[in-house]
């Protein structure tokens, strides 16, 4: 059975106890979800670039990667989780917990003495930071209807660009003036005002009353094949060959529990993601976008500063001059498409002119020999622009085909598939990359500048990642070219 919402059924879920609210208690929400939501997405980025200083004072370094990786692990599978829980509990209770959740593992992680406790406190921190973002995307769809969310989506997807921006710069500047603590210690103040903002006038966000039960063992198996899945992407060609035997039992397990994870979800009551949300065209074909689309934008965001730097010999303040383009750009894209969807039924438009533009200058970057680093600051904003007028479009149009009782979970699912969609295309550049250049594996990149034949060997590898991103956003292009313009809900 597909959900077909309307607004007489969003009506007859709610509790009827919600007043509607004002324009300065939206704005307010608004502005608290979103210093939630920074929160999380800042913490993904702002550990990176002080690592090796953290790995000095609290030794352990050969376990400094799993200081990112704890968080990323947890925060992935807390997403869909929270999108569940805030269905039945309500989003009041559910952000609350996220953002004092997010406080506490904050100050745990200020507060750890050696690695491990720190890797322990990053991965409960990485729970409440994963659902940050998608409970403020869920909260305002719950204060806002679909044919005014694009704004405020927009809003959110620019934040997130920022974040990505901010993160690594701030994680470096705290580190190198600061002790690294103070990475962790700016959250306590942040978080509390961000609970002090919503605490009061989330009580006035509609509620969908419906009862609910949580498939536990579904949650358990999707949370293992989950964990083992980014174990292999994390560990694969990095730690161990792709060939090495403890990949392939990951792997192996992985899909097992997959399977197991699909059976459960047949058999369930109530399973933990409903397969008629996957039955449901528009949101099938939203996910089938996102893990073409989304994935290249996180594949070229982690590896074209390396593109720069190894093919093109740009200094790595060059090469971030660049990415900085790209992000700033990719704000303005997602800004504007969440404008434009909040003034025409026809909301696709930005984004089926940003896809190919993005396409194109994957095209461009593959193919111009040498090009100047003005012309690489351009394509990259090109890049940014377009790329960035997809977010608030898949969104949207996931939360517009589902009744309210599931806007939790639908925007839990969708980050959940952002997430691992992204994880999957960073491994497979990865590998393309790792092939042409062994000594990358060991940390050798002088070796990598000079050789030239090895250069030109990483410049083939580059190509071959340029023309499977832009396939890859061709792809999505078709997919949202062929998706159904529904018209977006006005209540």
């Amino acid at each position: 059975m597909v959900d077909i919402p309307s607004p007489e059924a969003g009506r007859g879920l709610s509790d009827g106890k919600s007043a509607p609210l004002d324009h300065a208690a939206t704005v307010r929400i608004v502005i608290g979800v979103m210093m939630g939501a920074l929160l999380g997405a800042l913490d993904q980025t702002i550990v990176a670039t002080a690592l090796p200083t953290i790995g000095r004072e609290l030794g352990g370094g050969e376990a400094v990667s799993w200081v990112v990786l704890a968080y990323l692990l947890t925060a992935t599978v807390a997403t869909p989780l929270f999108g569940k829980l805030s269905d039945i509990y309500g989003r009041r209770p559910a952000l609350l917990t996220a953002i004092g959740g997010f406080i506490v593992g904050s100050v745990l992680c200020a507060l750890a003495p050696t690695m491990l406790l720190l890797i322990v406190a990053r991965g409960l921190q990485g729970i409440f930071g994963g659902a940050l973002v998608s409970l403020a995307q869920t909260v305002i769809g719950d204060i806002v209807p679909p044919s005014r969310r694009g704004r405020y989506q927009g809003y959110i997807a620019a934040m997130f660009a920022a974040a990505t921006i901010a993160g690594p710069a701030l994680g470096g500047f705290f580190a190198e003036h600061f002790h690294w603590s103070s990475i962790f210690w700016i959250n306590v103040p942040l978080g509390l005002v961000a609970l002090v903002l919503t605490n009061r006038v989330l009580r006035r966000i509609p509620r969908h009353e419906r009862r609910h039960s949580i498939d536990f063992l579904g949650a358990a198996l999707m949370v293992t094949a989950t964990v083992t899945l980014l174990l292999v992407l994390s560990w694969g060609g990095h730690i161990y060959a792709w060939s090495d035997w403890r990949i392939a039992a990951l792997a192996l397990a992985s899909a097992l529990f997959w399977s197991l994870f699909v059976l459960r979800s047949m058999r369930a009551t109530e399973p933990l993601i409903p397969l008629e949300l996957l039955g449901n065209r528009a949101v099938a074909n939203v996910f089938a976008q996102t893990v073409l689309a989304t994935g290249a934008n996180f594949g070229l965001s982690v590896y074209m500063p390396i593109y720069y730097q190894l093919v093109l010999g740009l200094s790595a303040a060059e090469a971030g001059l660049t990415l900085i383009a790209m992000s700033a750009s990719a704000m303005i894209g997602s800004a504007l498409s969440g404008r434009y969807m909040t003034r025409s039924s026809r909301y696709k438009r930005p984004a089926l002119v940003g896809l190919p533009v993005a396409a194109a200058a994957c095209l461009a970057l593959g193919l111009i020999p040498s090009p100047p680093l003005l012309t690489i600051i351009l394509v990259s904003t090109i890049m940014g622009l377009g790329l960035g007028t997809h977010y608030p479009v898949t969104t949207i149009s996931v939360q517009n085909a589902v009744l309210p009782y599931r806007l939790g979970t639908a925007t839990g699912t969708l980050n959940f598939v952002r997430t691992l969609s992204g994880a999957l295309m960073i491994a497979a550049f990865g590998a393309v990359v790792l092939s042409a250049a062994g000594p990358l594996m060991s940390g050798d990149i002088a070796a990598l500048t000079a050789d030239a034949a090895l250069r030109g060997d990483l410049e083939a590898s580059f190509r071959t990642i340029f023309l499977a991103a832009a396939a890859c956003l061709a792809g999505g292009w078709y997919l949202l070219l062929r998706m159904r313009e529904a018209a977006l809900r006005t209540g």
